[in-house]
């Protein structure tokens, strides 16, 4: 009986074989001088000024291969994830993305068909989220004991000052664009879910906004255009992150309870499945990747953005975050909380 040569590892191949199956799956982009295969790559910069930001993933950290529920998290998520966590903090920015480089970390086990696949994901992350002028423009491989990928990514403000996190105001709108809550209940079912292959539809999709989110790369440069004080993305949780943004621009963020709800709603199902609140999830779930914003009361809202609530002096001096005028909790997603 003929059996089947196993896939090919990461071990079995030069660096350079390697190479030549990742690099023909990235392709360039319109800030692109000069692309992958030389020592550098080098991309237009005619703002004279570039956004830069950064972020890794880690094996059973940031991702399991296989998850509890049994869903096998393949190169593709990884890749697309890579692309869509970077390309939302230069979108937090106001700005628009114009390069990306990307640095592997993997063990001589890891086969050549999942880097293949997180190549494959990292291309179409970046396309599929329509960061056209983003040019995938190389980085690094090395050899390690745990898969990891860091991924940095370079962005122009196109003329525009950038949009912080301290310029929020008393008497300005609170207002988010994005999800808020399906990446964390995605993140649940796949830790204590029912088995992925017994998911329906509306549950796998779910999952799928925690492996591949979808961040809103047109909202950043919009809402800078429409006079934003105050913008980040949504990484770690609403109340974390929006905590960060009143500490920074010295205010008391205060969120309406009825709006907040609004997004508790499509996720009630699964709360009802794991025995989980929706509220929690879209108070504390984080790597939606949406975005939290202040407006000035009489600015039109982008399109995408809805109210959310008000920015308010602080209470005695202190910043805060309050939900209903009540405090809120701390909740969200801390790197360092083993």
């Amino acid at each position: 009986m003929r059996t089947s040569p196993l896939p090919p590892t990461v071990g079995e191949l030069s660096e350079g074989e390697l190479l030549d199956r990742i690099l023909p799956r990235l392709a360039g982009g319109a800030e692109a001088l000069l692309g992958p295969g030389d020592d550098a790559a080098v991309l237009a910069a005619p703002d004279r000024r570039v956004v830069v930001s950064t972020d890794t993933q880690t094996q059973d950290a940031d991702f399991r291969l296989v998850w509890p529920n049994g869903y096998r998290h393949t190169g593709f998520d990884v890749g697309w994830k890579a692309a869509a966590q970077n390309l939302s903090d230069i979108n937090a920015m106001g700005a628009v993305a114009t390069g990306i480089v990307v640095s592997l970390t993997l063990p001589p086990a890891t086969p050549v068909g999942w880097v293949e696949d997180l190549a494959d994901g990292l291309a179409a992350g970046v396309r599929g989220l329509g960061a056209t002028r983003c040019a995938l423009a190389g980085g690094d491989l090395g050899r390690g004991g745990e898969l990891s990928i860091t991924a940095t990514v370079l962005g122009s403000l196109d003329g525009r000052a950038p949009v912080l996190r301290s310029g929020a105001r008393p008497g300005d709108i609170l207002a988010v664009v994005g999800a808020l809550g399906p990446a964390a209940a995605g993140l649940e079912l796949l830790e204590r879910g029912p088995a992925y292959d017994e998911l329906d539809a509306a549950l796998r999709e779910l999952v799928a906004r925690q492996c591949r989110p979808i961040p809103p790369l047109e909202a950043g440069p919009a809402a800078a255009l429409a006079g934003a004080t105050a913008l980040m993305d949504l990484s770690d949780g609403l109340e974390r992150d929006s905590l960060r943004l009143a500490q920074a621009s010295g205010v008391r963020l205060d969120f309406h309870p009825d709006a907040l709800r609004v997004y508790a709603e499509p996720l009630r199902s699964a709360a009802a499945l794991l025995g989980a609140d929706a509220l929690a999830w879209v108070l504390g779930g984080g790597e939606d990747h949406g975005l939290l914003a202040a407006f000035p009361a009489d600015a039109q809202l982008p399109h995408g953005f809805a109210a959310i609530g008000s920015v308010l002096p602080a209470d005695g001096g202190t910043p805060g975050v309050s939900v209903g005028g009540h405090p809120a909790a701390s909740r969200g997603w801390d790197h360092f909380a083993w």
